[in-house]
């Protein structure tokens, strides 16, 4: 609800059409997707003990969903994070740099090299021989938790997803850690303090959001041996895709006056008619 709330403001407040708010209805709607796709298989099984069951093509479509969202998401982190860097740095020639097509691409390229990344990665996990156990120690139908069921050897496999999600994650990571030493040296310069708080209050949520988002994975999947440590994966796993979604709502609006006065409005909008 509060990811909704959010892709509606942006779409309906004319305060909230710039780059900054187009990025944002965007992560909403990845995390939207990401809550929807793991949760209800996740609430079936606690609602229902021993009915959690999931068909192959149902699993093979729930990891490549996932996955996908995921990669786009960090993707457009990066984005965001290049976004921000232009607008402290360079708000002169902000809105000529962040131009409707220049969002248009980094919104377009972060969901089509998210989707397209994952799709031989899972092809290739799904092709491995499966004869132990039909049970996946997750909550949803987690790869490393399907590589341990495998009986294939998946040393050389766990090893190239390794450096694929070092790829993804330091790929979007770098531009995010330049950018913000580009905002730092530029905030250090401000010589008024309220010059010094507006930009850092540009910046504080989205590297809220970096820091949670990207510890997370990091821990998750930045690892050699993919199949190890099922307890910590299944913690992080929830908190990827149910506490970041939660949090994502409150972190982008409590510190935005922008967005709040949009709630406002919206508020009193959609009281009016009662009121009468």
């Amino acid at each position: 609800m509060g990811n909704t709330v959010i892709i509606a403001l942006v779409c309906v407040d004319k305060r909230l059409q710039s780059p900054m708010y187009f990025f944002l209805g965007h992560l909403s709607a990845l995390e939207i997707l990401v809550t929807s796709i793991l949760v209800p298989v996740m609430l079936w099984g606690l609602l229902l003990p021993g009915m959690q069951t999931v068909s192959l093509p149902g699993c093979v479509a729930q990891l490549f969903l996932y996955l996908a969202v995921g990669t786009t998401e960090f993707a457009l982190l990066g984005g965001m994070a290049v976004d921000r860097d232009v607008a402290v740095c360079n708000p002169l020639r902000y809105h000529i740099i962040m131009n409707s097509r220049t969002c248009n691409f980094v919104v377009i390229g972060s969901w089509a090299f998210g989707f397209l990344f994952q799709i031989w990665p899972v092809y290739a996990t799904f092709q491995l021989s499966y004869c132990k156990s039909n049970v996946v120690n997750n909550f949803f139908c987690d790869r490393g938790q399907l590589l341990k069921l495998s009986c294939s050897n998946t040393l050389f496999m766990e090893f190239i997803l390794f450096l694929m999600a070092v790829f993804v994650l330091f790929g979007s990571l770098i531009p995010t850690i330049v950018s913000y030493s580009y905002i730092v040296s530029t905030v250090l310069r401000i010589p008024s303090a309220s010059g010094w708080r507006k930009a850092c209050s540009t910046c504080a949520s989205h590297f809220t959001c970096v820091v949670i988002g990207y510890g997370s994975c990091l821990f998750l999947y930045v690892k050699p041996k993919q199949t190890q440590a099922s307890d910590y994966n299944r913690v992080v796993s929830l908190m990827v895709s149910v506490v970041t979604p939660f949090l994502n709502p409150f972190i982008f609006t409590l510190r935005n006056d922008k967005v709040l006065e949009a709630l406002r409005d919206g508020g009193k909008r959609c009281c009016h008619p009662f009121r009468n």
